[in-house]
């Protein structure tokens, strides 16, 4: 369980996110949006202790998640792919893959190639040789390869053709369905997303102005009011 009480963030003298709470079951899917400078990045950096002006409370299975002890709360269970192609591109697939997993089981190898089988066929190819979304497919089998109770994902759609969006959101629902992983993504694209998650949580100007169900956003005939 994850769970977040009045958690208030600074960049500076500037309020990021103000007085944000709510609880995430395990094996969850849920969808964070808002507009730029909401505060969706900066909730993600303190569920994994990465901002270090935070107050408030953030636990996971009851244990705080302290700020600065990002590599403990990694060990614990919770990843984070941050925005961007966050891999090693003069090393190969597999070499990245193994990096990634270096203080956890390496046999966990087999399972993320059977879930990114682009991954696969291409691991002996140089990172950087690869394109967009195959970079983004290694990034998360790279976070994938700590076993985490939970993956944290910041806009991993950003600069994707559609096409390959579709698959980015198909192979999360395949890893929530088949690993059990819990999945909070920040993302721009709306409508993509409500159909990978169940749960949707959106901020305005560092609060949170709702929380309910993604069929419930969906539906909603003034879906862009909240933005």
């Amino acid at each position: 369980m994850l769970r977040i009480e009045n958690l208030t963030a600074c960049h500076g003298s500037l309020t990021a996110l103000s007085e944000i709470g709510f609880t995430a079951a395990p094996g969850s899917r849920i969808g964070v949006f808002g507009h730029n400078g909401a505060g969706k990045t900066t909730l993600l950096r303190c569920l994994i202790g990465a901002h270090p002006q935070a107050q408030g409370r953030v636990t996971f299975n009851d244990l705080p998640v302290p700020p600065g002890r990002v590599a403990e709360t990694v060990r614990r269970g919770i990843a984070f792919v941050p925005q961007g192609h966050n891999v090693f591109p003069t090393l190969s697939v597999q070499q990245n893959l193994q990096v990634a997993g270096l203080h956890f089981d390496l046999r966990f190898l087999s399972e993320v190639l059977r879930l990114f089988p682009v991954l696969q066929e291409r691991r002996g190819q140089m990172a950087g040789s690869m394109s967009g979304g195959e970079q983004q497919m290694l990034a998360l089998g790279m976070a994938l390869m700590t076993q985490p109770k939970w993956l944290l994902l910041d806009e991993p759609s950003t600069g994707l053709a559609p096409v390959i969006v579709r698959n980015v959101m198909r192979q999360l629902a395949e890893v929530n369905a088949s690993l059990g992983t819990g999945i909070i993504v920040v993302e721009q694209n709306v409508p993509a997303t409500l159909k990978l998650v169940e749960r949707a949580l959106i901020l305005k100007s560092g609060r949170l102005v709702f929380d309910g169900s993604a069929e419930q956003l969906a539906a909603d005939p003034d879906l862009w009011k909240w933005f």
